[in-house]
């Protein structure tokens, strides 16, 4: 268990393209928290409507969109839980990066497995992120359409 000063330095250089990806992986996980956040305040806002006037006194379109917002809090939940493994499966392989060296093994493969599983799991959090954006979408065109006091109405053709 020799550690030589070029062995650690090629290993820093094999380390920063994982790095960069978890740099990024926190930025996504940021932007899905934010919108789960303005998701949550919504369906509150909501809910509160329901316990001062009952559930009857909503009208269709708000009954719809707090179906909608559960589904969208489901769709980012997926996401950041996806996102949040590709974070830790590129942290396994900048640790066995290290590892491998310190202890001298080969672990190309673990590696390998633990960086595709990354990429796939990024993959799935980025399905979800754009699913949740059709709901997110969908429900805007619907408001507009139908009308709510939170948008402007579509002028008339």
């Amino acid at each position: 268990m020799d550690l030589h000063l070029s062995n650690i330095s090629q290993i820093i250089q094999l380390a920063i393209a994982p790095v960069f990806l978890l740099s990024g992986v926190g930025t996504q996980l940021m932007v899905l928290t934010n919108r789960l956040a303005r998701i949550i305040d919504r369906s509150r806002a909501l809910e509160t409507l329901i316990q001062e006037n009952g559930a009857e006194q909503l009208s269709d379109n708000e009954k719809i969109e707090l179906d909608e917002l559960y589904q969208r809090m489901h769709l980012i939940n997926r996401s950041i839980t996806l996102s949040s493994s590709c974070a830790l499966l590129i942290c396994l392989v900048i640790a066995s990066l290290f590892i491998g060296d310190a202890l001298d093994k080969k672990l190309d493969n673990l590696i390998a497995i633990f960086f595709v599983g990354g990429i796939v799991a990024l993959i799935g959090s980025f399905i979800y992120f754009l699913r949740e954006i059709f709901v997110a979408t969908k429900n805007i065109e619907r408001q507009r359409e139908y009308g709510s006091k939170y948008l402007p109405k579509r002028p008339q053709e």
